[in-house]
């Protein structure tokens, strides 16, 4: 069955409903929204912190907030992305507002701002400590009350269209690829249909689950950046894997893990070994408040040096009862596995969280694949650089779903529907008679990564994942052109390609820099000027 729109969204936390949003305000268009579990099922959700943005303009600027990035990105992030999103950050902010989503504000009116790892001033908006599950909400009313979006839950994405599927032959020196939309498998009849559109947004979010612990929904195989990359487009940065600090230790909960918050830290958290002693000393002088690849390298060390499986987060000198007020998800989860955070540690290790590289886009959020763009953690801005800043995610997602959105509309017009695209051919093919295949193999992927692609690297670790992959990679691509398509049977591939992706980037990376770190490249040391507050 073939379906027409004029944007196809591939992707439904914030950056998806974000655009869809924004072009939809423009004129009548048809819009689709596709999503491959329900809407509220979104890495944004998941975001407890909040949302970064220069509000209190007695004692913050953009300056401020541009060098805070910087700093925390290793010197590597793009100056020009940087400075767009900051600048652009408190419009987006009073757009999301105006949408209906709600931030925590004081008696005064004004907003209650937190500070988080890396940040010098308090700038980050958030709701209790469930700013994503707030920031979803408000834009899922908004998107389902829109006639002119439909939202396709429960549909996968397989592959996007462009010449290759005609019968050019497209490699990564071809100068004009061109995407024409997607094949999405439909959930209800199990067929792959061909869904044309003049321009494509991928929104599809991250790449957790390609390691054995992290703190993403299931759904996060890197779906997007996989799909982009067999396309023949532009993926980059995705050996900087960011891993938080202070993953909630559960032995009997690993996928997703539990985040604690960073924002715990800058309430006035203390980083403790079980037996109460502080280390953070030993490794910066922003003590608990550095960025997460510091204190997540400087606990992995700790943990290996003294044997542990945790290290603590203390919040038991602060006021009780505000604790529980601004922490209170994270108090009743603790709770719920008998901690009480008021009274005891809180036991935490890090874990994988957030990518990123990913999709290569410019200022307006093309990628090298024209008429498809990327928006959101699979997308690679340039923002983050070597390492995220706590809480920028969140608002460079609105502010590239603003920039894609008018850019796409400015330009709508010089693309027509391709009408000679083939319907999916899934001739020859079976059900995969033992899942159990599929299954062995993703855990198989997550160990690897784990083991050999994690917080400190080497060359010798990397060769080892490298080797293991292709041999995963071969037997998944031998088992899928064999098999009916799946959602399981798609992620599997996903998360491979993901995993390579990674690997070989890192492998290319000489150098120690923001969230890679490898033995065998030791990081140069720090200027003092980068280390101030």
């Amino acid at each position: 069955m073939v379906h027409k729109y004029d944007f196809l969204i591939i992707g439904g936390g914030v950056a998806g409903m974000s655009f869809a949003l924004k072009v939809a305000r423009e004129k009548k268009y048809k819009i689709a929204l596709c999503c491959k579990t329900t809407l509220d099922e979104a890495n944004t959700a998941k975001a407890q912190g909040g949302i970064a943005s220069v509000t209190n303009l007695l004692v913050d600027d953009f300056d401020k907030h541009i060098h805070d990035t910087m700093v925390a990105g290793d010197w590597i992030s793009d100056i020009d992305a940087v400075t767009q999103v900051v600048t652009k950050a408190p419009e987006q902010i009073k757009e999301l507002v105006e949408w209906g989503v709600n931030f925590d504000k004081k008696e005064d009116g004004s907003f209650d701002l937190h500070r988080e790892g890396g940040h010098s001033e308090f700038r980050i908006l958030h709701h209790a400590d469930d700013t994503g599950f707030e920031i979803q909400r408000g834009l899922m009313e908004a998107v389902r009350q829109h006639p002119d979006i439909d939202v396709l839950e429960n549909h996968f994405a397989v592959e996007i269209i462009t010449q290759h599927h005609l019968g050019v032959r497209v490699t990564r020196r071809t100068p004009d690829i061109e995407c024409y939309g997607a094949y999405i498998l439909n959930p209800k009849t199990g067929k792959v249909d061909t869904y044309l559109s003049k321009i494509t947004l991928m929104a599809t979010g991250g790449t957790g689950s390609v390691y054995a612990t992290t703190t993403n929904p299931n759904i996060a195989t890197g779906d997007g950046i996989a799909m982009v990359y067999r396309a023949k487009g532009k993926v980059e940065g995705m050996e900087f894997v960011q891993f938080p600090p202070t993953a909630l230790y559960n032995p009997a909960e690993t996928h997703p893990a539990y985040l604690i918050t960073e924002a715990m830290r800058g309430y006035g958290g203390i980083l403790r070994l079980p037996n109460g002693e502080e280390f953070m000393q030993n490794y910066d002088p922003r003590l608990s408040l550095a960025p997460r690849d510091i204190v997540a390298r400087a606990i992995d060390n700790e943990m290996k040096v003294h044997g542990l499986d945790h290290v603590c987060l203390d919040v038991t000198h602060k006021d009780p009862e505000e604790t529980k007020h601004h922490f209170p998800n994270i108090y009743k989860k603790c709770l719920s596995i008998g901690i009480d955070i008021t009274k005891q540690f809180i036991p935490v290790a890090p874990c994988a969280h957030y990518m990123c590289g990913g999709i290569k886009v410019n200022l307006d959020a093309q990628s090298s694949i024209n008429r498809l763009y990327a928006v959101g953690e699979c997308s690679c801005t340039g923002l983050h650089g070597g390492n995220r800043l706590a809480s920028n995610s969140l608002i460079e997602a609105v502010v590239y779903a603003d920039a894609a959105a008018k850019h796409a509309i400015d330009h709508l017009n010089e693309y027509s529907y391709r009408e000679d695209i083939p319907a999916w051919d899934d001739a020859g093919t079976i059900h995969p008679e033992e899942m159990v295949l599929i299954s062995q193999s993703e855990k198989e992927v997550g160990e690897i990564m784990a083991n050999y692609v994690g917080i400190v690297r080497s060359n010798l670790r990397l060769d080892r994942a490298w080797n293991r992959l292709d041999i995963l990679y071969e037997e998944t691509e031998k088992l899928f052109k064999t098999s009916k398509v799946s959602r399981r049977i798609c992620e599997l591939r996903n998360i491979i390609n993901v995993a390579y992706l990674i690997t070989r980037q890192a492998k290319d990376m000489k150098e120690s820099r923001g969230l890679h770190y490898t033995i065998d490249y030791p990081p140069q040391p720090k200027n003092e000027e980068d280390l101030k507050l």
